[in-house]
């Protein structure tokens, strides 16, 4: 099947490294570019050192041009956050969340990025608001939808209606694909069991995610029969992921103008463990998608207590995976 599907990288999978001072914002691009990912994803406050607060300098933005070009990348979107809870015991006022969110859509402008991705969180009155600047701007804000909600949830539909009233077209959706676990993650059953949970519980957890139990239910059963501790910490997490279709995708996709394509660990035969990226990549390519697949590496908490953090590795074997998906050459 013809498809326009690209590869991207967002450069928080690279967290660990450029936190711990292991790789540089050049490495981390010019690593994305050898794998064939030449769609680069930034969050803003962890690539640009004191945004937004102290803004971002001529000097800083000529270097990430600098860098697209040597490595022959491109810029995708920018993360932004909105500290709509800054003041203590009140909300940010309308008008200051919209100055926030306007800041970020001019500095995706100056960093070339066709996309902004706003927190599920923000209101969608306030996206509105902020469309007109954005679409001078030649920028698209884009709601991650991510879980525990997902394309059905009552807000996703509220922002949904809110965007079809404005008749904006700066205003889309990023959904991110851990809304798709399948499976329970090996590696946050692991974790949970270093952190003291029973086998046996843990054991009870993951079937239970995999007969698609009611949460409440089960939180309810491991309360009873384990009584509190991490296992509760473990439970809880069938409140906040399921096994969403990828299908329900379609509907919106003439808004989908990015992907994250979340995950949480690689195995060595090249598959990801808990999403069907199979089936996403084919609901991507029905849906006549023409964006980018961001890998966006998020395994590193659950391992890092135990042994050390290969995100560059784990994002290598996703791009392999994407590019067996897409029909392309698999980079080394």
């Amino acid at each position: 099947m013809e498809h326009q599907i690209k590869r991207g990288v967002s450069l928080y999978s690279f967290q660990n490294d450029t936190f711990l001072g292991r790789m540089s914002l050049e490495d981390c691009i010019r690593e994305c570019a050898a794998m064939g990912a030449m769609g680069i994803e930034v969050v803003g406050e962890q690539t640009f050192a004191g945004w937004p607060e102290r803004g971002m300098p001529e000097a800083g933005i000529a270097e990430w041009h600098r860098l697209m070009a040597a490595y022959g990348t491109v810029p995708v979107c920018h993360d932004f956050m909105l500290d709509y809870k800054r003041y203590k015991g009140r909300m940010m006022p309308f008008d200051e969340q919209v100055a926030s969110v306007r800041k970020d859509i001019e500095l995706a402008r100056r960093l070339g990025a066709p996309y902004i991705r706003s927190l599920v969180s923000v209101e969608p009155e306030v996206l509105v608001a902020a469309a007109p600047y954005a679409e001078e701007a030649g920028v698209t804000i884009l709601l991650e939808v991510h879980a525990p909600l997902h394309f059905d949830h009552p807000w996703i539909i509220r922002h949904a209606e809110a965007y079809e009233k404005s008749g904006s077209t700066a205003l889309g959706f990023l959904p991110d694909m851990g809304m798709f676990l399948h499976r329970f993650p090996r590696v946050w059953k692991e974790r949970f069991i270093r952190n003291g949970c029973p086998r046996d519980a843990a054991d009870f957890i993951e079937k239970a995610y995999e007969d698609r139990r009611l949460a409440e239910y089960v939180v309810l059963d491991v309360m009873q029969r384990w009584g509190p501790g991490p296992q509760m910490a473990m439970v809880e997490t069938l409140r906040h992921n399921a096994a969403y279709e990828p299908r329900r995708m379609l509907e919106f996709m003439p808004r989908i103008h990015n992907i994250h394509a979340k995950f949480y660990e690689m195995t060595e035969d090249g598959q990801e463990w808990s999403i069907p990226y199979d089936e996403v990549v084919a609901v991507l390519k029905q849906g006549g998608y023409r964006g980018y697949l961001c890998s966006e590496y998020e395994g590193n908490r659950w391992i890092e207590d135990a042994q050390e953090v290969d995100s560059l590795g784990q994002v290598r074997l996703q791009q392999q995976m994407f590019a067996r998906l897409l029909g392309e050459t698999v980079p080394a």
